[in-house]
């Protein structure tokens, strides 16, 4: 099977990678954990997990981005999918987030989506990055905060989700002084 071909992003304890055919059981795995799809629009078969996967497998072929597979450097494992996503109909563009549950706490999720922050920025160009975020998820809320993120407004997510959400998010310009007083 092909891989997908696009950019390879490293910190210091993880790898973003787009997707390859072996992070499918890992991917399904993430996608059946009802403590990590409480907040991403529940826990999916299989068969729904495969149609999601290759979505995004297919918006990195599309629109030349997408989520990253997020692997731990010290295991190798993949932990989870962060990156850039804009389906049809989105609110903005987006960075967003979802670990496997034992990789929650450790500050992998603020790591990576900084990191998916600046290829958003600097290679893909976008001049506002936002966080679709559940009002009773509080850990990602904290993730967005912690990021420079605030929320910005309500918005509705387009069928078949169509839900009423919180945006977070903030303007290139901020993120780019953000992460300059970071490295100063």
């Amino acid at each position: 099977m092909p891989e997908i071909v696009g950019p390879t992003l490293e910190t210091a304890r993880l790898v973003l990678r787009p997707l390859t055919a072996g992070d499918f059981d890992a991917w399904a795995a993430f996608s059946a954990d009802d403590r990590v799809m409480r907040h991403l629009g529940g826990v999916q078969p299989r068969s729904m997990a495969w149609r999601g996967f290759t979505s995004s497998a297919g918006s990195w072929a599309l629109q030349g981005f997408g989520m990253f597979s997020v692997i731990e450097r010290a295991s190798g494992r993949w932990i989870g999918r962060i990156g850039p996503h804009r389906p049809e109909g989105w609110p903005g563009d987006e960075v967003g987030w979802g670990l496997i549950h034992d990789a929650w706490g450790k500050g992998y999720a603020v790591e990576a989506a900084a990191a998916s922050m600046d290829f958003a920025v600097d290679t893909l160009g976008w001049n506002e990055i936002i966080h679709c975020i559940d009002d009773a998820n509080e850990p990602s809320q904290a993730v967005a905060a912690r990021l420079g993120s605030t929320r910005l407004r309500t918005d509705r997510l387009p069928p078949p989700v169509d839900v009423e959400i919180a945006i977070w998010g903030q303007t290139a310009d901020q993120w780019r002084a953000r992460r300059l007083e970071t490295t100063l």
